[in-house]
């Protein structure tokens, strides 16, 4: 019995190893495949507040595209949205894109009650099969992703940010 134990358990061992090792080299392939993805805009379509789909089409040429990523009950993201709505006329060259995985209702009162849903620029998007995510390797409460106006990826930018940074980062 010994004899098997001491046999058994090395190989136990480097098995694990193996398949440990095979799992955290997948995940490293996959984060780079993301990130190589998303360095041009990628091909993506979720439902408006209004019923009807948004997609890469949707996207005004030659402007820069700011994609907000949030949830009505984030502080951060609520102070995000303030800050927005305070200086709409600084981003009115900028098309700004508001992505929650939460109901059409629950989108629009956030946006009712940041007053930004009568604004041409301003879309805000129901991401109901969450993959706003993966798509965009997206993992964390406020995320922005700027992309330039020829959709070319600027920056990703997890957390809040001042308006004066996020503009410039935006008109460079």
């Amino acid at each position: 019995m010994k004899k098997y134990l001491k046999i058994l358990l090395p190989i136990l061992f480097i098995g694990l190893l193996g398949y440990f090792g095979f799992q955290i080299a997948s995940k490293i392939n996959h984060k780079k495949q993301v990130a190589e993805n998303i360095k041009t805009m990628p091909a993506f379509s979720y439902e408006n507040v209004k019923g009807s789909f948004f997609s890469n089409e949707n996207i005004i040429a030659n402007k820069a595209t700011l994609f907000v990523y949030y949830n009505s009950e984030c502080e951060f993201c609520n102070e995000e949205a303030k800050m927005i709505q305070e200086n709409t006329t600084k981003f009115s060259n900028i098309q700004l894109v508001f992505i929650s995985n939460e109901s059409p209702a629950a989108i629009m009162a956030f946006a009712t009650k940041h007053k930004l849903n009568n604004y041409d620029n301003i879309s805000f998007l129901s991401d109901n099969k969450m993959s706003f995510r993966t798509t965009f390797d997206v993992n964390s409460l406020p995320c922005m992703v700027l992309y330039d106006k020829d959709k070319k990826l600027i920056e990703k930018i997890k957390g809040q940010i001042k308006v004066e940074a996020l503009l410039k980062k935006l008109n460079n």
